[in-house]
C-alpha cells in the first residue's frame, strides 16, 4: 500500500522564533485532515531540535534537507545520520536539484547519501528530475532513468520516497500539467522493483492545483517549497479534497 507524504522543504527560510510561529499557526489548520496522510516538514539544520520539540506527540514528521554519507569525520559544514536521528528527524531530503546544481552533488554522492540515511533509519526522499534544456531536447526520460540507476545501487525501495522535480518548475511559478508529471512518475514507478514506493511530485505546489495532482493516479504526495512558507497554504495543500 502506497503512502500518502505531503511534505515541506523550507529551504534556507525561517529562524527558529518564526518556526515557532508557524507551527502554531499550522498545527490548528490540520486537526481535521485524514490520517492517512502523513504531513512532513524538512527545516534548517538549526530549527531542528526546537521544531522536534514543537511536535512532540503530534502527527507531523520532522525532516532533514540533506544528510552526509560518514557517521562521522572531517567534513566541515556536513550532518551525519545520527546527528539527525537524535533529535527526532524521520525522513532526509537528498539529491535535490539545488544541492546538485550549487554545490556540485552528483548521482555518486546522492547514492552514498542514500545509503547512510537508511542505514540509520532515516526514510530519504530522493529527488529527480531534468532541466528545461533537457526536456526540450526530448531527454526527460534519458535523464531520470539515469538518476534512478546510478543512484539507487545497492539502495533498498521498501525504505524510501521519490520526488519528481521538473527543474524548470522549481521557484519560477511555472508548474508541469498534472497530465504530465503522472506520466513522468508512471516512467519512474516502471523502473523501481518496489510497486508502494511514495513518488511525490514537487515544482510550484500550490492549494490553487492540489487538487489536480493528486487526483493522478502515479501521484502519491507533493513535496512543496515556497507555499509551505505559509502555514495557511501549506495547510491548503494538506487538507487538499
Amino acid at each position: 500500500m502506497r503512502k500518502i507524504i505531503i511534505a515541506g522543504n523550507w529551504k534556507m527560510y525561517k529562524t527558529q522564533s518564526e518556526a515557532s510561529e508557524f507551527l502554531m499557526e499550522f498545527i490548528a489548520q490540520i486537526d481535521d485532515a485524514p490520517e492517512d496522510r502523513e504531513v512532513v516538514l524538512c527545516v534548517p539544520f538549526t530549527d531542528l531540535a526546537i521544531v522536534s520539540k514543537s511536535l512532540h506527540g503530534n502527527r507531523i514528521r520532522l525532516g532533514a534537507q540533506n544528510v552526509h554519507w560518514e557517521e562521522s569525520g572531517a567534513f566541515t559544514g556536513e550532518i551525519s545520520a545520527s546527528m539527525l536521528t537524535e533529535v527526532g528527524v524521520r525522513y532526509a531530503i537528498v539529491g535535490h536539484s539545488e544541492r546538485r546544481q550549487y554545490f556540485g552533488e552528483t548521482d555518486e554522492t546522492v547514492n552514498l547519501r542514500l545509503k547512510a540515511a537508511q542505514s540509520s533509519g532515516l526514510i530519504p526522499i530522493l529527488c529527480v528530475g531534468e532541466t528545461k534544456q533537457q526536456r526540450d531536447g526530448g531527454k526527460t526520460e534519458q535523464i531520470i532513468i539515469n538518476q534512478l540507476d546510478n543512484g539507487l545501487v545497492g539502495v533498498a525501495q521498501d525504505k524510501l520516497v521519490i520526488a519528481y522535480e521538473p527543474i524548470w518548475a522549481i521557484g519560477t511559478g511555472e508548474t508541469c500539467e498534472a497530465g504530465e508529471a503522472n506520466r513522468v512518475i508512471g516512467v519512474i514507478r516502471d523502473r523501481l522493483t518496489n510497486p508502494n514506493v511514495t513518488i511525490q511530485y514537487g515544482g510550484s505546489v500550490k492549494p490553487s492545483n492540489i487538487n489536480e495532482i493528486m487526483a493522478q493516479p502515479h501521484i502519491d504526495g507533493v513535496l512543496v517549497g515556497g507555499a509551505s512558507l505559509a502555514a495557511s497554504d501549506f495547510a491548503g495543500i494538506v487538507n487538499y479534497q
